[in-house]
């Protein structure tokens, strides 16, 4: 059957970022083309609503203004109208200089990316009867994780009968942390779960 739906001129259609972009240079009226996959917001002529919210420490009177009065405010102050908030009714504006919004905006990013980076951690085994040959081998290995940035995760497993000498494991396991104590710092105290016993030790910051 033949689709007879007619769109109405006033049907918003679903806002998508052009890869490139016209518009007006305040300084000296030259156009400027602008390129890139970080044109999400939309500024200037591209915003579609008839009224927006103006907020910000530069403008004077914040609250709503037509689409033409923000515009012209923006032009007066030789900077741009940036919708930041599109799903606000009606949607939400500030007015700055693009380049410097973008700047900003992949400045946050960075940070919040650094802040949620993937922490590594590395597992360190060791027995109730550890011998000193392998407590100091297994040491060196985690002075270098913890210098890495890596978090290590030392544990005590107690095999069979030698769930008896969960206070010897407790004594290994600090004694362990307080040999790294120049390279990392102790989360939390020598925890028993099951048949491990388990230290987790964060490394320090550089300075």
């Amino acid at each position: 059957m033949e689709d007879k739906t007619i769109a109405t001129p006033f049907q918003k259609k679903p806002f998508k970022p052009n890869p490139v972009f016209v518009r007006k240079n305040n300084n000296n009226n030259q156009i400027q083309y602008n390129k890139g996959k970080d044109e999400e917001n939309r500024i200037n002529e591209e915003i579609i609503s008839a009224k927006v919210r103006l907020v910000g420490d530069n403008i004077e009177t914040p609250g709503i203004y037509t689409i033409v009065e923000a515009i012209k405010l923006a032009r007066q102050m030789n900077l741009d109208l940036i919708e930041i908030s599109s799903s606000a009714q009606p949607p939400v504006c500030r007015i700055e200089d693009y380049q410097k919004f973008l700047y900003q905006r992949k400045k946050r990013e960075k940070e919040q990316k650094a802040k949620t980076a993937k922490i590594i951690v590395k597992e360190v085994r060791f027995g109730p009867n550890t011998d000193e040959h392998d407590y100091q081998f297994k040491l060196k290995h985690a002075k270098s994780f913890l210098e890495e940035g890596a978090k290590v995760k030392a544990y005590v497993f107690f095999k069979g009968r030698s769930i008896l000498f969960t206070q010897q494991g407790e004594i290994l396991l600090l004694r362990f942390v307080n040999d790294l104590e120049e390279y990392g710092k102790i989360e939390q105290m020598p925890k028993l779960e099951g048949k491990r016993m388990t230290v987790f030790i964060n490394p320090k910051k550089k300075n």
